[in-house]
């Protein structure tokens, strides 16, 4: 990158950072504070965009929205599945049976693709996963038991009652292995369907909804590897659980370099893939590894910014157009911005888009097609019923009821601006189940085609009408406050 087009942006985010101010300035009230400060009576014209700036701009407009990547994941899902029901339909389910696999030397592992993505693919998003269960943890809404006694409160709910309801819909059935199915709430669903409905979700709203499936994913993570975990090799698990010592060694001699990590990571990931336990664990675990502490301190931080700004504007914040001194400043700048920045926090960033707009859809797209005429009976299955009414009726009446319970009980509070009915509409939507639960569905009924058929068409339908009745009972509530402040004097 051209170093002096890189000059205003790094010097007047780091005056952002210092000041508190780049959320409220935004990027363009930073463009023009350079132009004062390099001596320009004018802010610069914006020039014509190029023809590939139009033509990039409404696809970087979209991938910064809240709802993209449940779009995305909603288009992939129906591709899937009019894929899965055409004339052509053979040739989407012959797809994920192609073995691929790869040699080093006399190393040598293949798998079928659709194992690639499910026991592959889903571990880079099982460590995401992990690495916003850690931050909420440390930092977040789960830090405090106060805190946190409301979300873990309302998932613990969602998990209880909705698996139970299966469990009386399927005991003594063939498919009752699938118990855990309906117990998970899609957190890219979930928030992307609140996304639509615009600034008028108030943000503790969208706090005790990412929390709620943050902790609703926790207990998912647990139920995978009790519950669904198969025979066990303990050569290659006491391996894993080495390389884990060793990984959490390098948290402990605060390690900033990421390749030791991802390394071993790999590793762990093998093994856990032949111990028998759900290799997707394994992201999990070396999500916990990962360093969450600054090398500096943000006090640190701002009075070496300070020095350095200093160094360019002077006492008389006179800008100094000596560009060597610019270009040693924004290195050293730079550098100081990736000390205050935690590893942690740096991965999830640049992981998050990946994860998003590549990983899920693609999990989508290889999980979610189903043929209804597969399933015998169509929804009318215990499986199919037990799961849907699980998301619909369970995940609803788990979290509003334990929801009051700790509320009344005093062990927790509503939210700031968050009344019960907007809980209600929380619980809803915590029904939207789709990515965990077609996970969790694939372990449980693994080599029968039937009952998995089942489950994916109970998932479908228990996650559409539960997003579909959640977006529009919001909607009104919505309304409805809007109208009682316009009422109010």
């Amino acid at each position: 990158m051209n170093g002096s087009r890189s000059f205003p942006f790094l010097i007047n985010w780091s005056h952002c950072l210092l000041a508190g101010t780049c959320a409220a300035n935004g990027p363009h009230r930073t463009e023009l504070s350079f132009n004062s400060m390099a001596g320009h009576s004018k802010p610069r014209p914006p020039g014509r965009p190029t023809p590939a700036e139009k033509v990039l701009r409404p696809f970087q407009e979209f991938s910064t929205t809240e709802s993209s990547g449940g779009i995305l994941l909603m288009v992939c899902a129906v591709g899937a599945l009019i894929w899965a029901n055409s004339p052509w339909a053979q040739s989407y389910f012959d797809l994920w049976h192609i073995e691929a696999g790869f040699s080093v030397g006399t190393f040598h592992l293949e798998m079928h693709l659709g194992h690639w993505i499910n026991d592959g693919l889903m571990a880079i998003f099982f460590f995401l996963v992990g690495l916003e269960i850690k931050r909420e943890i440390l930092v977040g809404e789960l830090a405090t038991v106060r805190r946190a006694a409301l979300p873990l409160a309302a998932a613990t709910g969602g998990v209880v009652l909705p698996a139970l309801i299966y469990v009386a819909m399927n005991a003594g059935k063939p498919g009752i292995a699938g118990w855990g199915i309906p117990m998970a709430t899609d957190i890219a669903f979930a928030l992307g369907i609140l996304a639509l409905l615009g600034s008028r979700v108030p943000i503790g709203l969208k706090v005790f909804l990412t929390a709620l499936a943050i902790a609703d994913d926790i207990m998912a993570v647990l139920v995978i590897a009790i519950f669904y975990t198969e025979n066990l090799q303990l050569d290659y698990l006491a391996i894993g659980g080495v390389i884990l010592v060793a990984l959490f060694g390098f948290a402990r001699i605060k390690l900033r370099s990421m390749a030791p990590y991802f390394l071993l990571g790999a590793i762990l990931w093998y093994c856990f893939y032949q111990s028998g336990i759900h290799a997707t664990i394994a992201g999990i675990l070396l999500a916990f590894t990962i360093p969450a502490r600054p090398r500096i301190g943000s006090r640190d931080f701002a009075e070496v910014g300070r020095d350095l700004m200093d160094t360019i504007t002077g006492k008389d914040d006179e800008p100094d157009d000596d560009i060597d001194r610019q270009q040693m400043v924004v290195s050293q700048l730079g550098a100081r911005i990736e000390q205050v920045d935690t590893p942690l926090h740096r991965i999830e960033r640049v992981l998050h888009p990946w994860v998003a707009f590549l990983v899920i859809p693609i999990f989508a797209f290889a999980n979610a097609g189903v043929s209804f005429s597969g399933s015998s009976n169509g929804f009318v299955t215990p499986v199919a019923m037990g799961i849907a009414l699980g998301l619909i009726v369970g995940k609803f009446g788990g979290i509003v009821s334990f929801s009051i319970l700790a509320v009344k009980m005093n062990w927790a509070s509503l939210p700031r601006g968050v009344s019960w009915a907007h809980i209600r509409g929380a619980a809803i939507l915590g029904g939207v189940g789709f990515t965990m639960s077609l996970f969790i569905g694939g372990l449980a009924f693994e080599g029968d085609a039937g009952l998995l058929s089942d489950a994916k068409i109970g998932i479908l339908t228990g996650s559409l009408v539960a997003g579909v009745i959640g977006l529009f009972y919001l909607r009104s509530v919505f309304k409805k406050d809007h109208k009682d402040d316009v009422v109010k004097p």
